[in-house]
């Protein structure tokens, strides 16, 4: 067996003397490589596991010509990312995937146009494998700033036109989701549904908008109000709706922070849930739904799930596995039926 100090780091060698291999094929081991028989890769494992071995970084990234990093980036800025629990539970998918993958996360966002240059050096610099970017903006000009660094890419969401089409993505059926919303509202005999949206600049909000249209097509433009996904602006869309009709007697929201918002507007008008007016968000966000009064109806969509499934696309990118480019991912989403719908 190798010589080695008392205290000191154990060494490749020190793992391939105690499996009884040579170093070349604890080095296969270690860094992940092919052709090894399985009885050879139980003892090398073993061995490390007894060693206490940690494989150096360094010399495993000139081997498997990655970093072990990808890149999580966040078209939003930082006051959104800790207050809206839609990131917290992607970023929480995508985080435990990586670890499946014995993969570091990096997480960059952005406080506006300003910081795609800074984004694009850390890209370029090759500090990472890859890149996932989610809560995009139709005008933002992120996705071809990541596509100039020529590293692998995933997004969160349906980009807006003239993205790249090679490039995958995964997003939730938001269109199929706000239809199943609104119709439910029909059903309970509602007649004046009206719709508090997202920002017209993104592609969840837009389509959430359209699936409302597709049930109510003919819906009076003062049915219409518009937030940013935050429960002040739900709040506030909910007052003006009132003010502008004041016979609304259901309302879908295209999120659960906004509707948490509109409840909160509802219960200051005297208006009771659902006897009055009935609500039914889009999101199905436990943190929120846990806190409002009555329990909110909401399209369940599964974010944390789609966080994952982002990272076993981008794997795939940077594994060769499968097509040149994955085929994007849409899932589905249900109605949740609580107390306020």
């Amino acid at each position: 067996m190798s010589e080695q100090s008392t205290g000191s780091r154990p060494t490749l060698e020190a793992v391939a003397d105690r499996a009884g291999v040579s170093r070349a094929t604890a080095s296969r081991v270690v860094n992940g490589g092919a052709g090894v028989r399985p009885p050879l890769v139980e003892k090398v494992r073993r061995a490390v596991e007894e060693l206490g071995y940690v494989p150096n970084h360094a010399a495993r990234s000139l081997v498997t010509r990655r970093n072990g990093a990808v890149a999580v980036i966040i078209a939003e800025p930082e006051f959104r990312i800790f207050s809206d629990p839609f990131f917290e539970q992607q970023v929480r998918g995508i985080s435990r995937e990586l670890t499946a993958h014995d993969s570091q996360l990096v997480l960059l966002w952005m406080e506006g146009p300003g910081d795609h240059d800074r984004i694009a050096r850390y890209l370029g610099g090759g500090h990472v494998d890859g890149a996932l970017a989610f809560s995009l903006h139709n005008d933002d000009a992120l996705p071809a700033v990541i596509d100039g660094t020529r590293i692998p890419v995933v997004l969160g969401g349906r980009p807006a036109p003239g993205t790249d089409p090679a490039v995958p993505f995964v997003d939730c059926d938001n269109r199929g989701g706000a239809r199943e919303a609104v119709r439910h509202l029909v059903g309970l005999g509602r007649r004046n549904i009206a719709h508090i949206s997202g920002p017209d600049d993104q592609t969840s909000a837009i389509d959430r908008l359209h699936g409302y249209h597709d049930v109510l097509v003919d819906a009076d433009p003062a049915l219409l109000g518009r937030g940013d996904f935050t429960e002040a602006s739900g709040a506030r869309a909910m007052a003006e709706l009132l003010d502008r009709r004041p016979d609304v007697d259901g309302v879908f929201v295209a999120n659960d922070l906004m509707a948490s918002g509109a409840l909160l507007t509802l219960r200051e008008r005297g208006l009771r849930v659902p006897e009055d007016v009935a609500v039914v968000g889009f999101d199905d966000m436990a943190s929120v739904v846990r806190r409002t009064d009555p329990a909110l109806t909401t399209v369940h969509q599964d974010v944390e799930g789609m966080g994952r499934l982002m990272v076993k696309l981008l794997m795939r990118l940077l594994d060769g596995t499968g097509p040149e480019a994955p085929a994007s991912v849409i899932t589905p989403t249900s109605l949740v039926r609580r107390a306020s719908a």
